[in-house]
């Protein structure tokens, strides 16, 4: 295994870990990365360490917290953390010698491993790895039944060899967990169950119980597999290396993690791009698919911007490198990911809290049946304790633990294959009851282009002799909206290209959100601003209100210019309602949820778009107005929002639910709760119908669990069951929810799966 110590400048031995991190290609946050599965980084100023692994043999998030607990017990450690969908544990902790082997014998004991231990293996040295104990456990005991009939003392013999072989591992591995602080495991359970069938001399069902639970374990790391495979597949979208192009045309290979901003990279036909990148050369087509789920490929023009693991298709393509190590598409998205496993659904936080003590309340039950009815009633000793053994088993809490994080983990990770992230299970849960979906309009609801319609000029006066007024207005309205990137501002900036208009500097720049920007040109005060803003200086000039309207009610937005503090005109701009909208709202409406459109356009405008979807409006909108909005909404019921702006950024974080266009501003997604990475409405539908089929899913779960365990608890006290028959109803309930659970991995639609929620 490489392993990668930590830098730190207070050490003599600086260089050198500098010089392994570097072999082992552990830099920055490329967290994606295989090759990289170890990862180090020092801070010189506090002497802390962190460390990071991927974690191979996790079969549910039960164990992501048992190797918490033990290596949050290590010495030197102050905080350890494990994400079961991305499999990786993050410690840090003193900067100590011997801290990372610690961790690792640590991991070793508990019968976990780092991907780089088995990155030599052969899939056959890895799938022996793996089942061997389980199939020479079968051996003994199939060796045992063959010869049990004609030497039944061999026979019992070889049961308790094959007890013996199977429970060591798990009865170490109990220990270990007993060690560590988690003394309740289904581990000390099985040890237990099994240690006590012998001493009742009950060798075939010991033998039995252990069996069943090895192949319950195998069954659970087959499903947290499936349910980690969208992931796994966005981790390896991005590759290690790229081609670098310097200032004299030579091309290099070097790690994608040494790109900065700015950089210029090529990828070939059929590669996809490490980074995200500003593309250079002309008219070149990328699949987006595996981050956007459109399965067409779309064609780029030079100076738009292109998502790290998109692949490109059709020719060499050269790119301008724009997302610093780590931060790219891709490694956002991870780290949402990983992000939302601390944000828990209410079910789960309960569960996770019923199953603390629930697993030691019922082994003190246990102790009272083996004890009570033979010291009180007479009762057989052996009979009772076997049927407190029994009750052991079916105490197990697997498959209610894995209930509810194995459809949430599912969902997920469905989610994130269609381009949507979720922000844990708490915003999935919520999402489902959601009876109000607030919208922003621009860049939400319509495509966020917007383009100039119409110019009209008033004060001929203020541009002096300049024979074409319509123009002059224009050039001193994008030499203030220059340096913005409202998309209002960017169409006003691109009109002017088009018209060939020379842009003169502005200075002292001021923007307003919602209200407008303001600037010197030419030593004149230049304002651009929404008529609510100015509507003093449109009072002034006759006819300026009736054109106003005239232009609003076509459906035009209207940015109005002044110079000086006088009106000197109008820019009409217009955006079109995306393409999917209407099917998006009329599918809300389907599913019993209310749309509305809360913008801070004119009326007029505001009308105009939400007729055309067929939905209600609120118009004239301040940023606090669209929190005040929300606030009021809340009162009929849950409310999610939807925007792309940084003024929707209150607003998404008033609402119930806030969910970002992947487009947006970062600041609106780090506030949301969900991000659309295609910037398609049209999955929003699907993704709160995703939300209420996983609830339904969790309360099935739920109930076959309690509902097995209740039913055999029964049949276990009246006699009529033992202990392999309970071992095998906890391996099968848990095999149940686990299936139940991977249904939602299936690329369907399930927005109708319920029309109202509960």
């Amino acid at each position: 295994m490489s392993s990668c110590s930590a830098t730190h400048s207070d050490s003599p031995q600086s260089d050198t870990m500098k010089s392994s991190c570097a072999a082992s290609s552990c830099c920055g946050n490329n967290t994606h990365s295989e090759a990289s599965t170890i990862e180090s980084q020092t801070s010189s100023v506090s002497g802390s360490m962190q460390l990071s692994w991927i974690i191979t043999g996790m079969d549910c998030p039960g164990c992501a917290a048992k190797i918490e607990n033990a290596v949050k017990g290590l010495n030197g450690v102050t905080q350890a953390r494990v994400t079961f969908a991305t499999e990786r544990l993050l410690v840090e902790g003193e900067n100590r010698v011997g801290i990372s082997d610690d961790i690792l014998k640590t991991l070793k004991e508990l019968g976990f491993s780092v991907k780089d231990d088995a990155a030599s293996e052969t899939a056959a040295d890895s799938i022996l790895k793996k089942y061997w104990r389980i199939m020479s456990l079968a051996t003994f005991m199939l060796v045992a039944v063959l010869i049990q009939g004609t030497f039944p003392v061999a026979g019992n013999v070889f049961f308790y060899l094959a007890t013996l072989w199977g429970l060591y591992p798990v009865a170490t591995k109990a220990w270990q967990l007993t060690r560590s602080g988690s003394p309740f495991s289904i581990e000390t359970l099985m040890s237990i169950a099994a240690i006590g069938a012998l001493f009742l001399g009950e060798t075939v069902e010991a033998a039995m119980v252990l069996l069943l639970f090895m192949i319950g374990e195998h069954l659970e790391a087959f499903a947290a597999g499936r349910a980690r495979q969208g992931v796994q597949k966005l981790m390896a979208l991005t590759p290690e290396t790229a081609y670098r192009i310097d200032r004299n045309g030579y091309k290099t290979e070097v790690s994608a993690h040494t790109l900065t901003p700015g950089d210029i990279i090529e990828i070939l036909p059929g590669s996809r791009l490490p980074v995200d990148g500003e593309l250079l050369t002309p008219n070149v087509s990328f699949d987006e698919s595996a981050l956007t789920g459109e399965s067409v490929p779309v064609e780029h023009n030079p100076g738009e911007s292109v998502m790290a693991g998109s692949l490109s298709v059709d020719r060499v393509a050269r790119l301008r490198v724009i997302s610093k190590p780590g931060e790219s598409a891709v490694d956002r998205i991870i780290r949402l990911i990983e992000e939302a496993e601390e944000r828990k659904a209410p079910v789960e936080r309960f569960i996770d809290a019923f199953s603390r003590w629930y697993t030691p309340l019922m082994m003190f039950l246990a102790a009272l049946v083996a004890i009570v009815p033979p010291l009180v009633f007479a009762g057989s000793w052996v009979e009772w304790i076997y049927k407190a053994l029994a009750l052991l088993l079916i105490a197990c809490p697997c498959a209610l633990v894995i209930s509810t994080p194995a459809a949430v983990t599912s969902a997920l990770a469905r989610a994130s294959r269609n381009g949507a992230l979720v922000k844990g299970g708490a915003a999935l849960e919520l999402l489902g009851s959601v009876t109000t979906v607030a919208f922003d309009k621009t860049g939400t609801l319509t495509e966020g282009k917007p383009a100039v319609t119409h110019i009209a000029s008033f004060d001929r006066s203020t541009f002096n002799p300049e024979p074409n007024p319509e123009q002059e207005l224009l050039r001193l309205a994008a030499a203030v909206e220059s340096g913005s990137t409202h998309p209002l501002a960017k169409a006003i900036v691109a009109k002017a290209d088009e018209m060939n208009i020379k842009l003169p500097p502005a200075a002292d720049i001021v923007a307003k959100a919602g209200l407008g920007v303001q600037g010197q040109v030419e030593g004149k005060a230049v304002v651009v601003g929404s008529p609510r803003h100015l509507q003093d200086s449109i009072d002034l000039i006759t006819g300026a209100q009736q054109k106003l309207e005239q232009l609003e009610e076509q459906g035009n937005t209207i940015a109005v210019v002044t110079v000086g503090g006088h009106l000197v005109g109008f820019i009409a701009l217009r955006d079109e309602p995306k393409a999917e909208a209407p099917n998006a709202i009329a599918a809300l409406k389907a599913m019993g949820i209310n749309s509305i459109m809360l913008t801070g356009d004119n009326p007029r405008a505001a009308k105009a778009v939400a007729s055309q979807l067929g939905m209600e409006y609120r118009a004239d909108l301040l940023p606090g107005d669209k929190s005040a909005e929300i606030e009021s909404l809340r009162k009929q019921g849950r409310v999610a929002m939807i925007g792309d702006g940084i003024n929707d950024a209150p607003a998404l974080k008033t609402a119930d639910i806030g969910i970002a266009m992947g487009s947006g501003a970062d600041i609106a997604l780090e506030t949301a709760d969900c991000a659309l990475t295609h910037n398609r409405v049209a999955e929003l539908a699907d993704l709160i119908g995703l939300s209420r089929a996983t609830m339904s899913i969790i309360r099935q779960n739920i109930f076959l669990a309690v509902g097995s365990k209740a039913f055999f608890l029964v049949t276990t006290l009246l006699g009529i069951t033992g202990l392999w028959v309970a071992v095998l109803a906890d391996t099968g309930a848990t095999a149940l929810v686990t299936a139940n659970a991977l249904r939602l991995l299936r690329n369907k639609k399930v927005s109708t799966f319920m029309k109202y929620p509960g």
